[in-house]
């Protein structure tokens, strides 16, 4: 006999539909899967064996058939346990020892050796291709349901074990869909506090507060305890919360990724990735066999904070310069491409010379001119010309480190921060930010008086910005400007951004 009945793939960051047919025939004992299945697929038989035993049925290795199991497409590579359901419940279809009419409906799960379900990843890209597919059903493990609730459209079916999936699909069973209250799952997450500890750099501050307005690029230079690292990590404090269509985006790339909590099943505030310097490219870009996502993806949306920034590879750091630009990485192999997205914020952090006391009047720096210019030269111009502002973080006195509290802050910045990103919302007409303005944007959005026009040419053509650091200057103008609630960019709008980009070697 042959059954048929559906499950999916993971490719890149989408699903796909995968068919998987059992056909069983008497004969000598076998059990065999084809279609480009991985170690963990074929162990499946195993395991899809005991827990057929445990649910009260006999197995395959209990009788003389020959079973065949075939996942198609069959040039697509399966990976992982998630067809041990799919593969029993298609063997049980085979020998006849249940009934049940398998269409619209899709199966996932990772089958215990005594039938129960345990949960698997990327579930919110399964259950998307299914609704766009037209399926009706997605039977799934229990601990996964809420997670696949959050595409509206498609019921959801979440079992504990594949006996009380049987009992379900038969009709003796009722299981209802799981209750998900959006509101809730989407409540702000409770504000950070670390700008409240930061004492004085007012200057510091306000460059965090453009970045986190208009989505722009930061290098913060500084000797070490400055308070570079602190600076950074605070910047989700003022960064308002994800919409709903980003936290499904972002979370689906959680969900792949395997780096899902259980216990919040929609990540709504924007995520904050910091790889250590000695990542590799692979580690930060995305890549590997299968593709995986990288840091830059899963700071999708969000912040991705790379402390000691000259000490990473310089081939890793070169790698940025194309997801910087574009929001966007390829990653390009001899059979496939795949394409994730890395729409991220950088913020990077740097010590000014290798003993991080160059241009401190406090403490001598013991470094020779070359060995300044060797830690200076791994990062590239074209690197740096892709950084919208420059800030340097000078050590605090005595008195601003042990001032007492003022005001709050982190609320204030995060009031106006909310209110720039309302303002380009209506702009764009969806979720862009300054910093992704394209040149005919720049053009429409970032017109300047004569004044300002002059003191940019002087900038132009004495050298000190190029064609892309004009752009970004405009940007960072606009963001200022839209903090400021103005419509137009005015002259000290533009020289504050000026103020952030031209940095004195």
């Amino acid at each position: 006999m042959l059954a048929k009945v559906y499950s999916a793939a993971i490719v890149g960051l989408e699903a796909q539909l995968i068919e998987v047919e059992v056909k069983t025939s008497y004969g000598l004992r076998r059990f065999e899967i084809v279609g480009l299945p991985d170690k963990a697929v074929e162990e499946s038989k195993e395991r899809v064996a005991s827990a057929i035993e445990s649910s009260g049925f006999e197995g395959p290795h209990h009788q003389p058939l020959r079973v065949l199991v075939s996942l198609a497409p069959a040039d697509i590579k399966k990976e992982g346990s998630i067809y041990d359901l799919p593969i029993a419940l298609g063997y049980l279809l085979s020998t006849r020892k249940i009934e049940f009419d398998p269409r619209g409906k899709i199966f996932l799960g990772e089958l215990a050796l005594d039938g129960r379900l345990r949960p698997i990843k990327g579930v919110l890209s399964f259950a998307s291709m299914a609704k766009e597919r037209g399926f009706l059903e997605i039977i799934l493990p229990k601990e996964n349901a809420i997670e696949a609730s959050l595409v509206k459209g498609i019921k959801v079916v979440g079992i504990e074990s594949l006996s009380e999936g049987l009992e379900y699909l038969k009709g003796n069973k009722a299981i209802l869909p799981p209750e998900i209250k959006i509101n809730e799952i989407s409540k702000e997450a409770e504000a950070h506090t670390e700008l409240n500890f930061i004492k004085g750099q007012e200057f510091s501050k306000r460059a965090l507060e453009i970045v986190a307005a208009g989505g722009h690029h930061l290098l913060m230079i500084g000797p070490p305890g400055a308070g570079k690292t602190l600076l950074a990590k605070a910047i989700p404090a003022i960064l308002p919360p994800l919409s709903f269509e980003e936290a499904l985006e972002v979370t689906k790339i959680y969900s792949i990724a395997g780096l899902l909590p259980r216990e919040k099943p929609l990540i709504t505030h924007p995520p904050f990735r910091s790889p250590h310097h000695t990542a590799s490219e692979v580690a930060l870009i995305g890549g590997g066999n299968p593709p995986r996502p990288g840091e830059i993806t899963l700071a999708h949306k969000g912040i991705l904070f790379l402390d000691e920034f000259p000490e990473f590879h310089r081939d890793v750091l070169e790698s940025l310069r194309q997801p910087i630009e574009e929001r966007k990485i390829t990653i390009a192999r001899a059979r496939h491409s795949l394409t994730l997205p890395a729409a991220f914020t950088l913020v990077a952090a740097a010590n000014p010379c290798p003993c991080g006391n160059f241009g401190n009047p406090e403490k001598e720096c013991h470094c020779s001119p070359s060995q300044i210019q060797m830690y200076r030269r791994k990062l590239s111009g074209p690197l740096i010309d892709r950084i919208d502002l420059f800030i340097n973080v000078l050590p605090l006195k005595y008195e601003k480190l042990t001032a007492k509290e003022g005001k709050n802050w982190v609320n204030e910045a995060r009031e106006r921060v909310k209110r720039a990103r309302e303002i380009q919302k209506e702009r764009f007409h969806g979720e862009k930010t300054n910093a992704e303005m394209t040149l005919e944007e720049i053009k429409k959005y970032c017109p300047i008086d004569l004044t300002s026009e002059n003191i940019l040419r002087k900038y132009v053509d004495s050298g000190k910005l190029s064609a892309r650091g004009y752009h970004r200057v405009l940007k960072v103008a606009r963001t200022i400007a839209d903090l400021e609630g103005s419509e137009k960019i005015l002259p000290d709008h533009l020289s504050e951004a000026l103020m952030y980009r031209i940095r004195e070697d």
